[in-house]
């Protein structure tokens, strides 16, 4: 009897236990105290006759528990608390797989655009769940605002009434204000089932990103039917049409932002090749090639000043390790003791958000290890390369100097993560495991496979003694829309190492003739999908050869 009640009440406790999204995720501190100065972290940002402010404070609608990330549903909230003068812009929603960590843009015309902004003249119900056979607290319905001419909307209107919304409740945005939008991840709908009434929700962004690029994200969603019919365009997301930053961060602010956040990065237990500064690995016998006179390299200069500065990666230089055999060792295990990292700080999003893009350097780059079902594989060689380049990239708003999300770069790709989703340590800084000999970034210890199903490169992290905070010695080398001095390596554009080092036709036979029959045609699957980096068959690029130094990252 006792054992019965015993698990009775165990079941009533599961199913009591609430969901990510209904806890709030808040940072261990507040973002720091900035020192005044320009339009950083001052709560507002006027995007050239539309001011905009970010609110994170909301009321939920309605909300589903089944489809989406982890089969757990979404909810649909509207802003509130927001401040005097401010217009609702749009409606938010958020997968239920996570704590709830989100924003909108609220908006007022500025103080010589009194037409900016313009109540709709209707709404068009483009969605309800009156049909859908799901698990949820109540009818949900989704409206478009009908706009005046000359004005778009950047947003929908979600309500658990079939009778339309007040024309108050939303603001249409003059059509000069906004940019095109594009889907982004993936928040909720039914992706498996063939239903003319379905709909996927995703997370809304600017079709065109980057350093240059003057789109700003709303923070709503957008909707597309099932079928893929839907027209995504009719939300828009705004645009900075002052193609001005002054809502970026200056140098002092900068260092706050640094000294706050900067990630913490621990190194596998069997970690070998360990980070170094770049100046450690010029002074420590690297060596400049030019081709058609490979017999006689260069030695690097301490600060780079004799490497061939700008151009294309041509294939005329590379880079390599000191030509002494001990030497040569010693230096492919970096100097972690003395290491540093390197900050590009760059506008995101139309000046609205600050993206800090932490690069750090290893002098070499291990070999990769295969998992083959229940095999592990040496892959002798295969995955050796010099001068390895990794980064990390914080995304902090410009409205309150709060960190929304970090990227982890993973090889070609990357993951970009919430704040709410990652481990932090020593307050607000995020950590980071950096994986065994391959240097790629990962948010949790653990094994990552690069492959499919139960067969690919093995990606190990976990929490060894060997650990990097790179706000210690930090370097910013670059800042976009500051001056700045940059150190000669940075505008080095060819490869940090040789494009072959060894013969990888015959290191993949010699790793293949250990195999079983079946297990040839597994390796040799997984292997022909593994990008070239991973393989090591080209030397690494530097930082500002990366597509994401001048973009958005890859995710």
């Amino acid at each position: 009897m006792g054992n019965l009640l015993a698990n009775m009440f165990m079941r009533l406790i599961k199913k009591k236990k609430p969901l990510p999204i209904e806890t709030i995720s808040i940072l261990s501190t507040q973002p720091p105290k900035f020192l005044e100065g320009g339009g950083f972290a001052t709560g507002n940002i006027d995007l050239g006759g539309l001011e905009v402010c970010q609110v994170s404070s909301f009321n939920k609608i309605w909300a589903t528990n089944e489809g989406g990330p982890d089969n757990l549903g979404a909810t649909f909230y509207e802003p509130s608390s927001i401040p005097d003068g401010f217009f609702v812009l749009g409606h938010y929603s958020q997968c239920n797989n996570k704590p709830l960590f989100g924003w909108v843009l609220a908006g007022r015309p500025g103080a010589n655009e009194s037409l900016s902004l313009a109540r709709p003249t209707d709404y068009s119900l483009v969605w309800t769940s009156e049909s859908q056979k799901i698990k949820q607290d109540n009818n949900g319905y989704i409206w478009l605002p009908v706009c005046p001419d000359g004005y778009k909307a950047v947003g929908y209107v979600v309500t658990v009434s079939p009778e339309k919304p007040s024309l108050d409740k939303i603001r249409c945005v003059r059509s000069d204000f906004t940019e095109i939008v594009e889907l982004d991840r993936w928040i909720w709908g039914l992706k498996n089932e063939i239903d003319p009434n379905g709909l996927n929700v995703y997370g809304s962004r600017p079709k065109d990103r980057g350093v240059q690029a003057m789109g700003v994200p709303t923070g709503s969603f957008l909707i597309q039917n099932i079928s893929g019919s839907a027209d995504v365009s009719l939300p828009y997301c705004l645009k900075n049409t002052k193609n001005t930053l002054l809502a970026m961060p200056n140098l002092s602010q900068i260092k706050a932002l640094i000294e706050t956040y900067s990630p913490i990065i621990y190194f596998h237990p069997d970690e070998k090749y360990l980070p170094s500064t770049v100046n450690w690995f010029f002074q420590n016998g690297a060596l400049l090639y030019q081709k058609g006179l490979e017999t006689s390299p260069s030695q690097v200069e301490p600060d780079g000043s004799n490497l061939p500065q700008g151009g294309s990666d041509d294939g005329s230089y590379w880079l390599d390790l000191p030509a002494d055999d001990s030497a040569k060792e010693r230096v492919k295990k970096g100097d972690l003791g003395n290491a540093n990292a390197y900050f590009h700080i760059k506008p995101m999003f139309g000046g609205t958000f600050t993206d800090m893009a932490i690069w750090v350097f290893y002098p070499f780059n291990g070999p990769a290890r295969l998992k083959l079902e229940f095999l592990n594989i040496s892959l002798g060689k295969i995955g050796e390369h010099v001068g390895d380049w990794e980064h990390l990239t914080l995304r902090v708003s410009n409205f309150d100097g709060s960190l929304k999300c970090v990227y982890f770069s993973e090889h070609s790709g990357g993951t970009l993560l919430d704040a709410s989703q990652i481990e932090f340590e020593i307050g607000n800084k995020p950590v980071a495991y950096a994986s065994l000999n391959g240097h790629a970034f990962y948010s949790k210890p653990g094994l990552v496979l690069q492959g499919n199903g139960r067969n690919g490169i093995r990606n190990d992290t976990a929490k060894g003694k060997a650990v990097m905070d790179t706000g210690i010695r930090a370097v910013v080398v670059a800042v976009d829309h500051l001056t700045a001095v940059e150190p000669p390596w940075l505008n080095y554009r060819r490869k940090w190492g040789p494009k072959l080092s060894y013969d990888i036709a015959k290191e993949i036979e010699k790793a293949k003739k250990v195999l079983p029959g079946r297990l040839k045609q597994i390796f040799e699957k997984v292997v022909s999908g593994v990008p070239n980096e991973v393989l090591g068959e080209e030397g690494p690029s530097g930082p500002k050869m990366k597509n994401s130094w001048n973009g958005d990252e890859k995710y």
